[in-house]
């Protein structure tokens, strides 16, 4: 079998594990969860008795190539010895293919159904693993209906397998819930990546597309085990040569490498391409000859990636150019590509991240004002992609309402991997909590009313979408590890799995991970498992405790810097949201303010806009208080808040405690990575921690609460600290 150069180095990587006694070898976490390692005699004994032999098609492709060569080195790995692909099935079978691809598995009756039929238990990207008796013998079934569903079976096999599961008598379906599950990488074509914390860009533009790093084929291999099938490969701050020839062919090589993974490629298009590439003079969507060179655009690119997916676009936000700028909606400029994108099945995702160039209102409501009226008026192959909040990856942030306000427009989810606003990639914060909270949110929008989550929105069962997506900006880049820090792996692998399976828990997703890229041992399990939990709530309680956002310093977002009032534009300061002075603090958001609570439905807003119902997590989101106000506890507002700030310090310290205790059962490298980053978070939290109790108080004129400590350093050293250097710029 002719494997592809990614798969033989995993398959070389497998068998170098299977010569390692020690469950704490040297590793420096470029194997993700991906590990393969030789699991305890008894299960390993278990998983040899139904994984005697591995039966693939003989005529296969490229796909199933990998499925086969994926499962060919799994089993090696976990059992410890070397399994056959066969031509026949024997007792201890695994037998992988469609029904179009394997005779034996056309035979059996198993629920498979054709993919053009509404009603199939498993579409494209489905599959089913099953234990039947086959001729005296009982062998494991691997199957989907496309071949992209086997090797998405193969992945879940495996998982289950890693993790533990009896896999004797196995019998699982699974489908993925949203259609489009795509990373969005902020990767320039100089190497740099905006809000990149892992190092430059793993794509190397200037060796495309003659050298294809093996390292693209071990990115595939991750990301279509957890059923990842799209990738945007530049940033949404677009530069136009993306639309090339030259780069087109170098776009064309690494479809080439993604393609036998499930993953189509995207690309992120400066909307004034055809007055930067093209030698045209405007860029109006409803120009003819603008619509034209878009037309023609298109089908350079199909000619070059035939199954590319689509466009992802930034218009009319923070400079970039859009439709606006000729007078025309959003909609006339989604449309327009769109309708370029239409004969080849492609899509557009138009984000919904804007606010108007004046600043003239609450910023978080403008994405509202400017979407809602054009419900309906998008095309079919539009998708409107939303932040999980209305202002900017935060924290924390109630959930945007404009997911359940447009119910005749297609509308997918963005999320954040990267850790933009949480601590970059030193902090530890698994952010697998924070998109259940999103996914969970209630939107209680009219109608369906109660129940209508965001997850239900998104995948499309509220409201009908033909098209759904949820897309995570990445946290990928050529550092050794991918992430920048062991844990930073957790937050790609856990929206993956929430992209294909909204309603797992953060908490199950959590534990697999752990299972698959440390231990299973118990004794590590649950600390681990328990930091991990806490961890978010942790960083929220040192960054913007109740409901307070946007305190990070100006550009870089790295650290404290509440002081900051004095830019360009009210919005682009902290102070603009926490609004502090001696009198209180918040932003009033209800009808007595900016009345931004009224876009989210009536049992949300009224929730929200009561004192006596709003969660404390939002209270200061959408309530401007007297510092004297009495909360829930019993304390004041002041002493809330300065609680909350120590909590947050006192919980990282917790956590790096309680990291030291598991050295037993981590390599040294990631353990000794993990312990330091753990270290400098700890000193990073109590930072936030004393240089924003130190600025709250000189605008509120109290005293610290009794025993609380007072702030390493006065607030002016605080305010003195500049880094002009800091990384994802």
């Amino acid at each position: 079998m002719n494997l592809p150069r990614g798969l033989m180095h995993g398959l070389a990587a497998a068998a170098m594990l299977l010569a390692i006694a020690s469950p704490a070898h040297a590793e420096d976490g470029y194997e993700l969860w991906l590990r393969y390692l030789p699991l305890a005699p008894e299960p390993r004994a278990a998983l040899a008795r139904v994984a005697a032999s591995i039966l693939a098609p003989p005529e296969n492709s490229a796909t199933l190539r990998a499925a086969a060569a994926e499962l060919q080195a799994g089993v090696a790995g976990l059992t410890g010895r070397p399994v056959p692909i066969t031509t026949t099935a024997i007792n201890g079978s695994l037998v992988i293919g469609t029904p179009r691809t394997s005779p034996l598995i056309a035979r059996l009756d198993l629920p498979l159904a054709r993919t053009d039929e509404p009603s199939s238990p498993l579409w494209r990207e489905g599959y089913l693993i099953r234990t039947v008796e086959l001729d005296g013998g009982r062998v494991t079934v691997i199957a989907g209906n496309e071949d992209i569903g086997v090797l998405y079976g193969v992945f879940a096999w495996l998982r289950l397998a890693q993790t533990g599961s009896d896999l004797a008598d196995v019998d699982v379906t699974s489908t993925p819930s949203i259609g489009l599950r795509m990373l969005d990488h902020w990767d320039n074509l100089d190497g740099s990546v905006e809000r990149g914390y892992a190092g430059a860009s793993i794509w190397d533009w200037w060796r495309l597309p003659d050298y294809l790093d093996p390292r693209y084929t071990d990115y595939a291999r991750a990301n279509a085990s957890i059923g990842i099938n799209g990738t945007v490969l530049n940033n949404v701050n677009a530069q136009p040569e993306i639309l090339t020839a030259p780069y087109l062919e170098k776009v064309a090589a690494l479809a080439r490498v993604l393609r036998p993974y499930g993953i189509r490629v995207y690309l992120s298009v400066r909307f004034s391409a055809p007055i930067d590439i093209g030698g045209l003079t405007t860029a109006d969507p409803l120009d003819a000859g603008v619509r034209a060179w878009w037309k023609a655009k298109v089908d350079e690119i199909y000619e070059r990636v035939p199954d590319f997916g689509g466009f992802l676009v930034k218009a009319d936000s923070e400079g970039q150019p859009g439709p606006q700028r000729y007078g025309r909606t959003h909609a006339d400029g989604a449309n327009m590509l769109a309708d370029a994108l239409l004969p080849n099945g492609g899509v557009v995702l138009w984000r919904a991240f804007v606010y108007a160039p004046n600043g003239a209102e609450d910023r978080v409501k403008q994405a509202y004002r400017e979407f809602v009226p054009l419900d309906g008026r998008f095309a079919q192959n539009v998708i409107v992609q939303v932040k999980n909040g209305p202002l900017d990856f935060q924290p924390r942030e109630p959930f945007h309402p404009l997911l359940g306000a447009m119910q005749r427009t297609n509308v997918g989810l963005e999320l954040q991997i990267t850790q933009e606003y949480l601590g970059f990639a030193t902090h530890l914060a698994y952010l697998g909590v924070l998109y259940e909270e999103v996914l969970d949110a209630d939107t209680h929008v009219e109608g369906p009313g109660e129940g209508s989550t965001v997850a239900k929105v998104v995948d499309g069962g509220m409201f009908g979408y033909p098209r759904t997506s949820i897309a995570g900006v990445s946290n990928v880049g050529a550092a050794r590890d991918w992430t920048g820090a062991p844990f930073a792996q957790a937050n790609w692998y856990a929206f993956g799995r929430l992209a294909w399976n909204p309603e797992l828990s953060a908490r199950e997703i959590a534990e697999e991970w752990l299972r698959m890229t440390f231990s299973s041992d118990p004794k590590f399990l649950e600390p681990a498992l328990s930091m991990m939990l806490r961890s978010r709530e942790a960083v929220v309680d040192y960054m913007t405790p109740l409901g307070l956002a946007h305190l990070m310093g100006t550009g870089h977002h790295y650290g404290p810097a509440p002081w900051v009032d004095d830019l360009e534009r009210a919005e682009w300061t902290p102070y603009y949201y926490h609004r502090a002075d001696a009198r209180g603090i918040g932003f009033d958001r209800t009808a007595s303010g900016s009345n931004a609570v009224a876009q989210y439905a009536p049992a949300v807003a009224s929730k929200l806009a009561n004192l006596a119902t709003v969660p404390d997590e939002y209270l200061l989101w959408f309530h401007r208080l007297a510092w004297d106000h009495r909360m829930r506890s019993g304390r004041t507002l002041w002493e809330e808040l300065v609680r909350h700030y120590d909590r947050g310090v006192a919980e990282v310290e917790a956590i790096s405690a309680e990291w030291a205790t598991l050295e037993p059962f981590v390599d040294a490298e990631r353990f000794a990575k993990t312990q330091r980053l753990l270290e400098i978070q700890a000193r990073e939290a109590r930072w936030w921690r004393d240089a924003c109790v130190a600025y709250f108080r000189s605008r509120s004129g109290l005293p610290l609460p009794p025993g609380a400590a007072e702030p390493e350093h006065p607030l002016d050293y605080y305010m003195s600290l500049r880094f002009p250097y800091a990384p994802g710029r």
